[in-house]
């Protein structure tokens, strides 16, 4: 499995006044994403806080495609494309029907929670999601 897909519903309290999904809630849904699939591997939020590492966005690059509306049904995905010592760079998309309405490529850097700086990835979680990078 190269690749996590997360479904998901557009509700009211994702859309603008417009009636389309506001640009920033695409971000919420692909974190959403990658935090299920953490889950999927056995790293649920609590068992990262165990670790004692959070994970941060640092950076993102977003290109908005083509608008998702109320009770549309999207697909979520999330692929690794890059592993780090302190990092991991993820590919996602949130699709409708086959149609890529947005994709984004976010780098996701590890933090110890206590002093809040970089620290390595724990061995474990590392090896999970090196088994499912996508090579460019």
């Amino acid at each position: 499995m190269s690749q996590f897909e997360l479904s998901t519903r557009v509700f009211i309290e994702d859309t603008d006044a417009g009636g389309i999904v506001y640009y920033v809630n695409y971000l919420k849904f692909m974190e959403r994403a990658r935090t299920e699939w953490l889950r999927e591997l056995g790293f649920n939020f609590t068992a990262l806080h165990a670790l004692n590492s959070i994970f941060v966005v640092k950076h993102a690059d977003v290109n908005y495609q083509a608008p998702a509306k109320m009770d549309d049904l999207l697909k979520v995905t999330a692929s690794v494309v890059k592993m780090a010592r302190t990092y991991i760079v993820f590919r996602q998309t949130v699709e409708r029907d086959d149609t890529v309405l947005c994709e984004a490529t976010i780098k996701v850097g590890c933090i110890d929670k206590e002093s809040m700086r970089p620290t390595q990835i724990d061995s474990d979680l590392k090896a999970a999601f090196e088994s499912r990078v996508t090579k460019k």
